[in-house]
């Protein structure tokens, strides 16, 4: 999960530590709040594994009178990013995981967004439902505030349930059709289609003689 936050983020423009921290919580603050212990040990390993390189402190990279490595994503480390922007199984559908492909969503192809957007929506309609079947079964049970918070819980369910379908009618309607390359014009003459021949004027709008 840190790994694919921490490379798309390197894709965009070499970062140091600090920087990227920041950015991290920016974009990801409202799924998770990463760290320092959890984003240097991170780091490290990207570097020994060749996706990014850690350059010395130069004259960019100190802030506050202090020296600061830069990150820079390696030729490696973008195959490394495909890869993982590539993956769309059920691991993307999960609550925390969902939100950080969710939020890279703009650096995913069209067709994995749709697989994730769809599992994700397939994964929380089996979570409504047995949220449903659980207030059945045990409506006498609670008290009036445990069953107003399980509600509450349905509720959101349903709401993004609701969300996720409209994102997928729009991400449906922008697809190209199915076997027509995107840059081709509705209009474009089909192959062996006879063209009809120019008209020729007199240059006065009027038709040749004869």
């Amino acid at each position: 999960m840190l790994e694919l936050a921490v490379l798309a983020l390197l894709s965009e423009s070499p970062m140091h530590g600090y920087e990227l921290r920041k950015r991290l919580n920016t974009v990801l603050g409202t799924f998770h709040r990463f760290s320092y212990g959890s984003l240097y040990p991170c780091l490290r390993k990207l570097a020994a594994e060749s996706y990014v390189t850690a350059d010395g402190p130069t004259a960019a990279g100190r802030l506050g009178g202090r020296s600061r490595v830069v990150y820079t994503l390696t030729a490696e480390g973008k195959e490394r990013l495909a890869a993982l922007l590539g993956e769309g199984g059920p691991s993307s559908w999960e609550d925390e995981m969902f939100g950080i492909r969710f939020a890279f969503f703009g650096k995913t192809d069209a067709a994995v967004r749709l697989r994730i957007l769809e599992g994700r929506r397939g994964r929380l309609e089996e979570r409504r439902e047995k949220v449903r079947s659980a207030l059945t079964r045990t409506r006498e049970r609670f008290d009036s505030y445990t069953l107003e918070l399980q509600r509450h819980g349905l509720e959101s369910v349903e709401r993004e349930v609701r969300w996720l379908t409209e994102l997928i009618e729009t991400e449906r309607a922008q697809a190209p059709p199915t076997g027509v390359p995107p840059d081709m014009s509705a209009h474009t003459a089909r192959p062996g289609a006879t063209q009809p021949p120019a008209r020729e004027d007199n240059g006065d709008g009027t038709p040749p003689t004869g």
